[in-house]
């Protein structure tokens, strides 16, 4: 049994998580699934990097680069976005 007293003793949540370091955190290891690009299909619409709510998709030079799989958590938005079908998502292999 969890004593009620023992709450005051935690640390208060933003001094453990601060604001904007989320790229701090490896989410990637969640992912069960991988998005893989069809360069041969992809017209760098940017469509995807639009609609990732993580912010995992590498952009440069206004060109889809890859995407940045330590955080990229597999939801497959980015494929599901894709008005070319230029994205697919794979099995994670372990």
């Amino acid at each position: 049994m969890v004593n009620i007293a023992d709450y005051r003793a935690m640390a208060i949540g933003d001094r453990v998580l601060k604001a904007g370091n989320s790229e701090e955190f490896k989410t990637g290891d969640w992912r069960s699934q991988t998005p893989v690009l069809d360069r041969g299909k992809c017209i760098n619409c940017l469509t995807c990097w639009i609609y990732c709510p993580d912010s995992c998709v590498v952009v440069k030079d206004a060109k889809l680069e890859g995407f940045k799989l330590s955080h990229c958590k597999g939801c497959g938005i980015c494929a599901e976005a894709c008005p070319k079908d230029a994205i697919s998502m794979t099995e994670e292999r372990a």
